[in-house]
């Protein structure tokens, strides 16, 4: 059972590529978060994730549920259900109109609407009586190689309409600086990084010493689509995916071609991946198998997506980047039915695998700096948040920028909804709010 909070005056939503947390302020200034009882213990993170299966007197004969309890659900009948993660990833993709479940097509906001009507069930008191004032984060840049801003704040409202109450969007950065800034005793500069699992976004923000008129005031933000989602492709692009044919050949007529590196997109996004299994990809792959050199790699590849072992493929790719934040090597071990994957894997390895990426994060922060008009020097702080921020080779991009001992993170995962509850009490909260769109040079 969740445990009660006082009566709260706003409430922050962090809804995430991988992971969602609420916090809730009320009228002391404080901010809690809500706690959700799920399968494995409480926890105030809520996975960001769907589970539908067909089932006789639900709505529709579709029921459904979110976060851990969808793990758990996919877990105990992973043949007959459909798993979606990441769903956020495809907010802001005019090439995505549906996800078809089933026999039912559910649109973006339908499926948001869909997770949090299950995320207020799960959190019960914590979110039975809404506050007027709800603070919800949203990335600088969203995911995708030409992401549309408007129609993602399109979906948004659709998607947080459920909630039956205004919502105001503030760039997520944002709500963990304001969250830093409350430990802050004398003015400061501050440069808040946040790592979450589909963008990398970046906020600096001025503040004041306490007591203060304006104890915040935001300076300038630069976002890109690049994340952990990334990082955790690019062990499935160099260790996984060769296994399952990428890279080899396949005959046509007499002639011996590349495979199409477009049978293997789909792996790079979990939301995709999980709807590979219909018939017609299924259809085509199995032409590929016949025709390909190397037929075995196709039909492990085929099981991949049969057996549904994408959750289980990229939680085992999860487990190794964590081993290698805090190890020199990781050891990866994966066992599905017709295949098995067993490999050493050196940190030095998986900083060059990600090297293109830390490069464009790099640019990133640079850019977040000159649109602030600031030097690197002229920063004070720097608050790094978000799972990735606890890999090495991101860590140092800010030890090459920065001073070491300016350099602070924590809170990895809960920073930004404590935040955001906390600029809903802002009585200037209006001068938080994100724009729906940013100048060209803020999107790199």
């Amino acid at each position: 059972m969740s445990h009660s909070l006082p009566t709260a005056r706003a409430v922050g939503i962090d809804f995430g590529t991988t992971n969602s947390v609420v916090a809730q302020s009320d009228s002391e200034g404080h901010a809690d978060l809500i706690s959700f009882a799920a399968p494995n213990g409480a926890s105030a993170v809520f996975r960001s994730a769907l589970c539908f299966w067909q089932k006789d007197g639900a709505r529709g004969g579709l029921a459904h549920e979110a976060g851990p309890w969808a793990i758990a659900e996919f877990l105990d009948f992973p043949q007959g259900s459909r798993f979606l993660q990441s769903f956020k990833s495809v907010a802001a993709n005019p090439g995505f109109e549906h996800a078809t479940l089933f026999d039912k097509r559910l649109r973006f906001e339908e499926l948001g609407q869909i997770f949090l009507t299950h995320l207020r069930s799960h959190a019960g008191d914590g979110m039975a009586d809404l506050p007027e004032r709800i603070i919800v984060g949203r990335p600088v840049r969203y995911v995708g190689a030409r992401p549309d801003p408007a129609l993602a704040r399109a979906r948004y409202d659709a998607m947080f309409s459920a909630l039956g109450r205004p919502v105001h969007y503030v760039y997520e950065p944002l709500g963990a600086a304001y969250s830093f800034a409350a430990r802050l005793t004398e003015p400061a500069t501050l440069l808040v990084a946040d790592f979450g699992g589909g963008t990398s976004d970046f906020s600096i923000v001025r503040v004041e010493a306490p007591g203060a008129a304006r104890r915040c005031i935001p300076m300038g933000a630069a976002g890109i689509g690049i994340a952990g989602d990334r990082f955790d492709y690019r062990i499935m692009e160099h260790l996984v995916l060769p296994l399952l044919g990428k890279g080899g050949t396949y005959r046509s007529f007499d002639k011996i071609l590349e495979i199409p590196a477009g049978y293997f997109s789909d792996f790079g996004d979990w939301s995709r991946l999980a709807l590979m299994r219909n018939r017609r990809t299924l259809e085509q792959l199995e032409r590929l198998r016949r025709d390909a050199t190397d037929p075995a790699a196709i039909a492990r590849m085929i099981a991949v997506v049969d057996h549904e072992l994408g959750y289980a493929l990229y939680e085992t790719v999860g487990s190794l980047k964590r081993a290698l934040s805090n190890e020199s090597s990781g050891h990866f071990h994966f066992e599905g039915p017709d295949l098995t994957i067993d490999a050493d894997v050196s940190r030095e390895d998986f900083e060059r695998w990600i090297e293109p990426d830390l490069h464009r994060i790099a640019g990133t922060v640079d850019g977040a700096l000159k649109n602030a008009g600031l030097r690197p020097d002229q920063i004070d702080h720097v608050f790094l948040t978000g799972g990735s921020s606890l890999i090495p080779a991101v860590r140092r991009l800010f030890e090459q920028r920065f001073a070491p001992d300016c350099i602070a993170s924590g809170d990895e995962l809960t920073s930004i909804a404590h935040g955001l509850a906390l600029i809903g009490e802002d009585p200037n909260v209006h001068e938080w709010l994100a724009p729906d769109t940013l100048p060209d040079g803020d999107q790199p």
